[in-house]
């Protein structure tokens, strides 16, 4: 005897949103690994050229050199890595998974913060520029030409990267909490198939040939 299945709640328009948002995101990510892999050659020779007219030895601006490139290659790698895990949320949240769900809160938690801080540190050094002693002019000299080396728009699209990053996660850990996607993913968690009834009987009783006393 087959039982109809149940009709599979509609997935609310704030998962929806929420998912849409985060593949938004993935694709920026992968965008900016590019970017930032592309800006690294021209930044690099722009700083080189520039640092000719400083006191600086070759070993120091060899030494920026290398720092330069660790951290554009740092950003490209952690760029390049969240942009599958945030499709991968996203497609978790379109299948229902509320564990999934969860995921997304620690992982909006996290780009949350992350965000915070490099627009921190960006605010930071441009309000209180590194200050370093005599004895450290030519290192001095060669910090002070990083951010001339980057393209003009190079600072502020990170700046306004970071911000938007901000606010996506904050706008994907709003809406996952809103009371329709509670609701959908609750349905999803305590869907479970019907249990067809069975039937016992009682065990069968020989009949014995003698009548009873």
């Amino acid at each position: 005897m087959s039982y109809p299945q149940p009709a599979p709640p509609r997935r609310p328009a704030v998962v929806l949103s929420a998912a849409v948002v985060l593949l938004v995101m993935a694709v920026g990510a992968l965008a900016y690994t590019v970017i930032d892999l592309v800006v690294l050659r021209g930044t690099i020779d722009a700083f080189r050229s520039a640092a000719r007219d400083t006191s600086a030895g070759q070993q120091e601006i060899d030494d920026v050199v290398t720092l330069l490139r660790a951290s554009a290659l740092l950003s490209a790698v952690v760029a390049a890595l969240s942009a599958p895990v945030l499709a991968g949320l996203a497609l978790g949240l379109l299948a229902g998974r509320n564990g999934v769900r969860v995921a997304t809160w620690v992982v909006s938690g996290l780009g949350l913060l992350a965000g915070c801080c490099s627009v921190a540190v960006l605010v930071g050094e441009r309000a209180a520029p590194l200050r370093l002693g005599a004895d450290e002019r030519a290192l001095a000299e060669l910090l002070g030409l990083v951010g001339d080396a980057y393209p003009s728009w190079w600072i502020p699209l990170n700046a306004g990267l970071s911000v938007a990053q901000g606010l996506g996660y904050l706008v994907v850990a709003s809406l996952l909490a809103l009371p329709a996607a509670n609701i959908w993913f609750g349905r999803r968690h305590s869907t479970a198939p019907p249990v067809p009834p069975t039937f016992t009987s009682a065990p069968h009783q020989p009949m014995s040939p003698y009548p009873p006393r």
